[in-house]
């Protein structure tokens, strides 16, 4: 299989990931549960997966990593944190339904959307000058488009709102393991991401990274192994966030990723990514009869349309000669309202460290 569908799910993996959760799954238990070894490793294995991430993503310190069980897990506590009925939002015109479905959610909020062209950061970050005011109570934005791989100004929509005094929540999902994402220089109150995507990690893992001075609320309430006289959850990180049995053999392999990732450097993984999904873009150029959204930069992403068939039909077509891609709307339909492309969505595809140059080459041949 040549598998170009890592916006979604990275499938191939370090070796080191299913290892460590194998090894994980033989043993460790939960950490917090007891002072047996098996508990007592969980709890080093669960330490140690936060110290990484906490060094990768500028984190304070580790105990503000949050292990959660996906980005839409991770967006939840942060939006419901900070965003209550009849408070006003910004957010981009490329957010992920992670993003608008919360808010909707929550009821009453008014919602102001940034739109801008396509690969123009420079136009996104004067619509957030223009539309964040005091009277936000918080702005949301995606890092990375994970329909185009359009990669949004987060420096400057931070500092934005840094100068306005709006606390600030990215969702990472695109980026993470591939450009640099920082909690600190940004100074926002939250960072969000999965595990399964560029970090390497299995399904089912994710992580909230918390600024400083932050009072999340839980949105899960249970036992955390601390306190357990006390019916109100904790009022320290991790554990306020962290009710129930924790996925201890998807933070195993988790760490293994962030290890792989800081390993190969975001240089390299952002470079060879850019090359292959560029090889791409220029075939399908040349070939002509589609629409081809090229970010013109290192993207991991690349979504087309077919001028003389629909997406679902060609990623059908591909799938039947054992090309992996996806079609539609990729659970970002505010994307494609502001792209243009709500009629026919797009076919996607998506690279990660493990596709090459010839891949493309093939697919080109396939097409």
């Amino acid at each position: 299989m040549i598998y170009f569908d890592s916006a979604a799910t990275t499938l191939q993996k370090p070796g080191a990931v299913p290892a460590a959760v194998a090894d994980a799954i033989h043993t460790m238990t939960t950490p917090g549960r007891g002072d047996h070894p098996a508990a007592r490793l969980a709890a080093e294995l669960m330490l140690r997966c936060r110290t990484e991430a906490a060094e990768l993503f500028d984190v304070s310190q580790p105990d503000n990593v949050i292990l959660t069980s996906n980005a839409t897990h991770a967006l939840n506590i942060a939006v419901k944190s900070l965003v209550s009925p009849g408070d006003t939002v910004v957010i981009s015109g490329y957010e992920h339904n992670a993003v608008t479905r919360p808010l909707h959610a929550i009821g009453s909020v008014s919602v102001r959307i940034v739109n801008g062209r396509l690969f123009d950061p420079a136009q996104m970050a004067e619509g957030f000058r223009r539309a964040v005011d005091r009277g936000v109570s918080a702005v949301v934005c995606t890092h990375m488009s994970n329909v185009f791989g359009y990669v949004l100004p987060i420096d400057d929509i931070a500092a934005v709102c840094r100068e306005k005094g709006v606390p600030l929540i990215v969702d990472a999902s695109q980026s993470a393991g591939i450009l640099p994402v920082s909690l600190g220089r940004w100074g926002a109150a939250y960072v969000t991401m999965p595990g399964h995507k560029g970090l390497y990690g299995p399904q089912g893992t994710g992580l909230l990274l918390c600024g400083e001075g932050q009072r999340p609320k839980p949105v899960l309430e249970g036992g955390t192994g601390s306190l357990s006289r006390l019916q109100e959850m904790p009022d320290f990180l991790p554990d306020r966030l962290e009710a129930g049995t924790q996925n201890v053999h998807g933070a195993a392999g988790l760490l293994e990723g962030l290890r792989f990732v800081r390993r190969m450097g975001l240089e390299r993984i952002a470079r060879q990514e850019g090359e292959v999904m560029g090889a791409l873009a220029a075939g399908l150029k040349r070939k002509g009869g589609y629409q081809v959204f090229d970010s013109g930069a290192d993207s991991s992403v690349l979504s087309v349309v077919p001028q003389r068939t629909d997406p679902e039909t060609m990623a059908d077509r591909l799938a039947a000669k054992g090309v992996a891609v996806r079609a539609g709307l990729h659970c970002a339909p505010l994307a494609h309202v502001t792209a243009g492309t709500a009629e026919t969505g797009t076919l996607r595809f998506s690279a990660s460290l493990f596709n090459t140059v010839e891949e493309a080459e093939k697919v080109l041949e396939m097409l």
